[in-house]
């Protein structure tokens, strides 16, 4: 093969190995566009097949991650009972809550929605841990919901001296007690019902959930969510 023949077979196939990476360069960036990071299809169907509450109606919308999808799964009577409505998803962080606010809660309508965030912020499922912003999205649901005359209460983070899924972090507990400091002093300071799981279900120096209440360090089992009840429904039936 002359030198001028190589010269041309080699471009051509430079040529077609460039369009080929670039080919799955586009189709990565549009998976990427088109996934559902917030996850709104989790209950797409369930919200659109909810009623409007009716005039009397006193719906109360739980928004969280897994402790709260968890809990509406090991205790349906609980929800079923009060009219309370389960919007919970595992693995979430409180951005993917900010961004599925309005779909989750807002148009549901309800007249109190309890907010439970933090977890997998500390063990940063979706970015490094800054205590703050994890704060800032906090009150930025507290707003959305305000805005919208829809009653607040707040509640702590369940204590986790680690997360399974990430051992990498060593200070579990200590992101937990800052993040229950500021979610406490922000709903003092704007006389926001404020619910402390925390201190019902803590045990020993490494700040740990009970194990009599769980059986991974992080999800409450059927008696750990017992114990949530008897402190979260006083607090909404007062709210409401």
């Amino acid at each position: 093969m002359g030198n001028l023949t190589f010269k041309r077979v080699l471009c051509v196939v430079i040529c077609c190995l460039g369009l080929s990476w670039a080919g799955v360069g586009t189709q990565a960036q549009a998976q990427e566009r088109n996934r559902d990071w917030a996850n709104f299809n989790r209950y797409a169907q369930a919200n659109k097949e909810l009623p409007a509450p009716g005039k009397k109606e006193k719906r109360v919308v739980f928004m969280g991650n897994s402790i709260t999808e968890g809990w509406v799964r090991l205790s349906p009577e609980f929800f079923e009972e009060n009219n309370y409505v389960g919007r919970g998803i595992s693995g979430q962080t409180s951005y993917q809550f900010v961004v599925r606010f309005r779909e989750d809660v807002i148009n549901l309508q309800p007249r109190l929605v309890v907010i439970n965030a933090g977890t997998n912020d500390a063990a940063e499922n979706t970015g490094p841990f800054n205590a703050d912003i994890t704060m800032g999205n906090i009150v930025s649901m507290v707003e959305l919901a305000k805005a919208n005359k829809i009653k607040v209460i707040l509640t702590s983070v369940l204590p986790a001296s680690e997360f399974g899924w990430n051992k990498e972090i060593t200070d579990a507990a200590d992101r937990v007690a800052l993040l229950n400091q500021k979610i406490e002093a922000y709903a003092k300071a704007n006389k926001i019902p404020y619910v402390d799981y925390y201190k019902e279900m803590v045990s020993g120096p490494e700040r740990s959930l009970n194990p009599a209440y769980t059986k991974d360090g992080v999800h409450p089992t059927r008696e750990g969510y017992a114990v949530m009840e008897a402190l979260i429904k006083p607090a909404i039936d007062k709210a409401l």
